[in-house]
């Protein structure tokens, strides 16, 4: 059996359709469907069994699981609201709930992958390598994503099976109109485009290497979601060397690269500016690029999908319907 936390989520339905598509169905779901939209993420999906996460929760600290073959744990769940300020909601959901299944994964000597983010790394000051030199956090969430990455770091050096923490930069793809106003640039511009005419992005705030940014000019390493679900499995199904590795492309675009790539896609809109949100200034990163170096190390050599022919397959997507097919 395969365990998948934040499994009616963005990256965890992608994980799920994908080991689905490798004859694997044999996979506990794990999530919280209490938002109403969700569940429609599972609909596509093939799986042994739903488990409320926090009945699942229990389930591990009662050692409910002792006896059963588990082949690996990838842990996706999390609440992933960088406006979320309750900092003690944030390290209870991302922190305290990742310990629990990290050390149930140690003590049964199971594969443990799980999300971490790019967050981490603050406002980019120092560069995007892994490692305390870079690190910083700008908001709750990523405070409660980079704890656990100390934490983990912490107790890799006597783990006795796999751990791999997995740094998402800016993600996109199938399966994310659940997130609201936290789902892609991508997704949000598709919507914009269809309901106005217009892609919008902000005006330009801040600096990048002490420049001032212009017009949608804000940089970030997007990464399409099948490249992220790829490493996740090739770390496991390689047995590669534990650790904490970025997940990006290695190279960063601008908005208006993005917003250029979705109109073409589309084939119809145009980009309009709007003043910068007070509510983000001084949280926001204004420029992201993974450090590519310790994955590459690590063995990974599958490459990443070139962003407009990715951009292309998700609004064909999008345009039949956006949601996984049952069986397909």
């Amino acid at each position: 059996m395969i365990i998948v936390t934040g499994a009616a989520g963005f990256i965890g339905s992608n994980i799920v359709k994908e080991l689905n598509r490798r004859g694997r169905t044999d996979i506990l779901v794990v999530d919280d469907l209490k938002d109403g939209e969700n569940y429609k993420n599972l609909r596509g999906l093939q799986f042994i069994d739903y488990q409320h996460k926090d009945d699942f929760l229990k389930s591990i600290e009662d050692d409910d699981f002792d006896g059963t073959d588990i082949d690996a744990v990838f842990h996706e769940g999390a609440c992933s609201d960088t406006m979320e300020y309750d900092v003690n909601f944030m390290m209870r959901v991302n922190y305290e709930y990742s310990k629990a299944l990290l050390h149930f994964c140690l003590q049964h000597r199971i594969p443990f992958l799980y999300a971490s983010s790019a967050s981490t790394y603050g406002g980019g000051l120092h560069g995007f390598r892994e490692g305390d030199a870079c690190e910083d956090a700008l908001n709750p969430y990523a405070f409660s994503k980079l704890a656990f990455d100390r934490y983990v770091r912490q107790v890799m050096p006597e783990a006795r099976s796999q751990i791999v923490g997995l740094r998402y930069f800016n993600v996109y793809g199938p399966q994310e109109h659940h997130k609201g106003k936290m789902a892609s640039i991508f997704y949000q511009l598709y919507n914009q485009i269809n309901e106005t005419g217009k892609a919008h992005l902000f005006r330009g705030y801040g600096t990048i290497a002490g420049k001032p940014v212009a017009d949608g000019e804000q940089r970030r390493d997007f990464v399409y979601v099948k490249d992220v679900v790829n490493v996740n499995l090739w770390f496991w199904e390689n047995g590669a060397p534990s650790g904490i590795y970025n997940c990006g492309t290695g190279e960063s675009h601008t908005y208006n690269e993005v917003a250029r790539a979705v109109i073409a896609a589309m084939g119809k809109g145009e980009i309009a500016y709007r003043d910068f949100p007070e509510v983000l200034k001084g949280k926001y990163q204004n420029y992201t690029q993974a450090d590519r170096t310790h994955l590459e190390e690590a063995g990974y050599d599958q490459g990443f999908h070139k962003m407009e022919d990715a951009v292309k397959e998700y609004v064909d997507f999008l345009d039949n319907g956006g949601y996984f097919t049952y069986g397909e």
